[in-house]
């Protein structure tokens, strides 16, 4: 009796096949996030805002807002430019002019 090894193409194969639902709604996840994340950085490139304005401005609820603020300021996609009352302003990082 021989015993056939897979190759790694194989196993991610099979193992897709096993998890279909879980990479389709995962597909999608990354999908919407993407959208979410494009709609945000096209939001900000107009002028410097609050996450209050994107929040309204875009329908994707605040906490999420501020979500993907803090993942795009880490990655400096947006910067803090200056504040609005108690809320920083934030902008796209290559629309800032120094």
């Amino acid at each position: 009796m021989t015993t056939r090894t897979l190759s790694r193409g194989d196993l991610l194969k099979q193992l897709r096949a096993q998890h279909s639902e879980q990479v389709k709604r995962a597909q999608e996840l990354l999908k919407e996030q993407k959208k979410m994340q494009q709609e945000l950085c096209a939001f900000f490139r107009e002028r410097p805002r609050t996450v209050p304005e994107a929040a309204q401005a875009t329908g994707i609820p605040a906490d999420k807002v501020l979500w993907f603020v803090a993942a795009m300021k880490k990655y400096s996609i947006v910067v803090e430019a200056g504040m609005c009352g108690d809320y920083p302003l934030y902008a796209k990082a290559e629309e800032v002019k120094a």
